[in-house]
């Protein structure tokens, strides 16, 4: 007698952003830029901003609830908490153990995950494999970022592109056909300077010169990001299709890490699909990196774009350089 096949699924999703919106308007009173220069290059109108007293976990927090109660499941029933971020409460302990005792979760594990704009989608690789592994687990997957705590507002290069926020997902195991039917990930580090926050880590602790030379906050290479970002993306998703024994028509929504519209467009002209076929909220929120392919998830499936029985790709790159995709049955 054949044993049962089980899947991971998701069997439940939440998103969570802060209420402060910074437009491109309010931008160009900080520094010389115009709401039409930001948006013809990037697509952004407005980006979501944390007051200070609010840190990463109380994002992740709050969409975690979310997820759990879409999935009609409580604190108690997480085994295993991922949350990926590159904006950690503290270097340690990991914002996963902040995140278990804002949202009481008593019988749970949980670590941080560092991989970049592609942590969420890594982090739902791997929980995956453990539900896989063991259908008892139910894993709770958390992407949240506070990026404009590490943005130099002075640098109008950069500081147009990030936003705060977070977004989550419950996976549990399944033998109906639904969840993750194939996945890739990898990492090239020869690309590591291309996004990096300098200062901080064991190479370069903090002191008064990285304070002054301000090296606690992020340095993007833009040109090489959006030539690395335009040929990943469109790569990951054909791979990603292909090794799932599916193909591009059988796609109902690519949810791409929201980087930049004119990558996505961009995609999709490679791909030789319309972009409507690909989820875009960058407008309103910005890169929040770990966070964003999240949240573009919960968002999707909340308006009905997705169904029980489709087909969806994630698909996420960024820092590091690192990269990840995900093919669903949702």
């Amino acid at each position: 007698m054949s044993a049962k096949r089980y899947r991971a699924a998701i069997v439940g999703t939440g998103a969570y952003v802060p209420e402060r919106i910074l437009t491109n308007h309010d931008l160009e009173r900080m520094v010389e830029t115009s709401d039409e220069w930001i948006y013809t290059r990037t697509g952004i109108r407005e980006r979501r901003i944390v007051d200070d007293n609010v840190a990463t976990s109380d994002l992740g927090a709050e969409a975690a609830r979310r997820a759990l109660a879409d999935a009609g499941l409580e604190p108690k029933d997480v085994t295993l908490l991922i949350c990926a971020t590159i904006t950690p409460d503290y270097l340690f302990p990991s914002t996963a153990c902040m995140i278990q005792t804002k949202i009481g979760a008593p019988n749970t594990g949980g670590f941080d995950l560092s991989a970049a704009c592609a942590g969420f989608v890594y982090g739902l690789i791997l929980g995956g494999r453990l539900v896989e592994a063991d259908p008892s687990q139910t894993v709770l997957v958390v992407g949240a970022e506070t990026l404009t705590k590490f943005t130099d507002w002075t640098d109008r290069s950069s500081c147009i592109l990030f936003g705060d926020g977070a977004g989550a997902a419950v996976l549990r195991a399944c033998d109906d056909g639904r969840g993750l039917l194939a996945s890739e990930y990898g990492v090239d580090g020869s690309g590591g300077d291309f996004m990096k926050l300098p200062a901080g880590g064991s190479v370069m602790p903090a002191s008064e010169r990285t304070v002054r030379e301000r090296l606690h906050y992020m340095k993007i290479q833009g040109r090489e990001t959006f030539k690395f970002a335009v040929l990943k993306m469109a790569e990951l998703v054909e791979s990603a299709v292909r090794n799932s024994g599916l193909t591009l028509d059988d796609i109902k929504l690519i949810i791409p890490h929201q980087v930049n519209k004119r990558i996505l467009q961009a995609a999709a002209t490679r791909l030789q699909i319309d972009i409507s076929k690909i989820y875009c909220n960058i407008e309103r929120y910005g890169n929040t990196s770990a966070a964003s392919a999240a949240i573009a998830l919960d968002e999707a499936a909340r308006s009905g774009l997705i169904a029980r029985g489709d087909y969806i790709v994630l698909v996420a790159f960024g820092g590091g350089l690192s990269w990840s995709s995900a093919v669903i049955r949702w």
